[in-house]
């Protein structure tokens, strides 16, 4: 067990993995414990308590990770599951000017997390909960950015009112190259010329122009048969087609970009790497109170606002974790 080697390495102990299980779990499903009665007392109208001052800029990030469950899914027979993961980013917005011109970028200020194995319903009131502790309400502004993941925007528009979803940019130009390499083959010079072509008309908030460029290939080729993979060139475009046109309005980059708004989605995904890197493995088997109670915790300690250091100072020197 790779905790209890490092703790045994760090602390010079004899610590047995079961041991160190047990000790996780507990403390977890204390923390998960706090947490759910934080979301009680909302419910019922008692308000986290948020920052002194408001915020200039509020970002919400959302994404999803990975783990394997003990049991399998009844339908799919899979044990993989997917952990649902929210980060809070509070910025100094930037001056609206290019970096490469003397401009001043968005400034990230403190990043806080939640990750939870339950539902989207579940993770929507959490997620809620945690942005208002993060100053949600007396924020000047507050903006959304993610990867337009198909649960993410039906949980933005039921728990949050943001001035803008932005669809990650590095997403939106990794979805012009997958066309690209999907109508003229993967490294070819007319692979990079196109998407090359096409992530400027993006960057210059051009995006009916993608979605035409887009169409006009797809038409070349027809809509596609039951027959497509997911991975044939008329599916590929189809798909794109669409998801350039759901999104048309959330990249608007150009504007983004005068307003002082980060278009990354960067924190985000770091964080979910940051909680796959503790829970997925390919030899690693949950159960549903265990990688709860190892999420709740994790969160705690990788939020930037000394969460973790709090959660420890508000517990007993001696508890019973045995």
């Amino acid at each position: 067990m790779p905790a209890t080697r490092a703790l045994n390495a760090d602390w010079g102990l004899d610590l047995h993995p079961e041991q160190v299980r047990r000790w996780a779990e507990q403390l977890g499903a204390s923390a998960v414990a706090r947490r759910d009665a934080e979301l009680r007392d909302y419910e019922r109208g008692q308000r986290p308590a948020c920052p002194p001052n408001p915020v200039p800029l509020l970002v919400v990030g959302m994404d999803g990770g990975r783990y394997q469950s003990r049991v399998k899914d009844e339908e799919t027979g899979s044990r993989w599951r997917e952990e649902k993961v929210l980060t809070v980013s509070s910025y100094l917005p930037g001056d609206g000017k290019p970096v490469d011109e003397g401009g001043r970028a968005p400034e990230k200020l403190v990043t806080t997390h939640l990750a939870t194995a339950q539902s989207v319903k579940a993770f929507g009131p959490l997620a809620r909960v945690e942005a208002e502790r993060r100053g949600l309400r007396q924020a000047e502004t507050v903006i959304a950015l993610g990867d337009g993941g198909n649960w993410i925007d039906p949980l933005l528009t039921a728990h949050f009112h943001v001035q803008a979803r932005i669809i990650d940019w590095y997403h939106a130009a990794e979805h012009l190259w997958d066309c690209a390499k999907a109508v003229h083959g993967a490294g070819t010079t007319q692979a990079a010329y196109w998407a090359e072509r096409l992530e400027a008309l993006l960057w210059d908030g051009k995006v009916q122009r993608v979605i035409e460029e887009l169409l006009a290939e797809a038409k070349k080729l027809g809509p596609p048969t039951d027959a497509d993979t997911a991975t044939s060139v008329r599916k590929v475009l189809s798909n794109n087609v669409a998801y350039f046109t759901q999104h048309e309005v959330h990249m608007n980059y150009p504007e983004f970009r005068k307003n002082g708004w980060p278009i990354g989605s960067g924190e985000t995904e770091a964080a979910v790497k940051q909680f796959d890197k503790r829970i997925k493995g390919t030899e690693q088997f949950w159960s549903t109170e265990g990688v709860e109670a190892i999420l709740t915790l994790r969160a705690l300690w990788l939020s930037q606002d000394d969460r973790w250091d709090s959660y420890w100072k508000g517990r007993s020197a001696y508890v019973n974790v045995n």
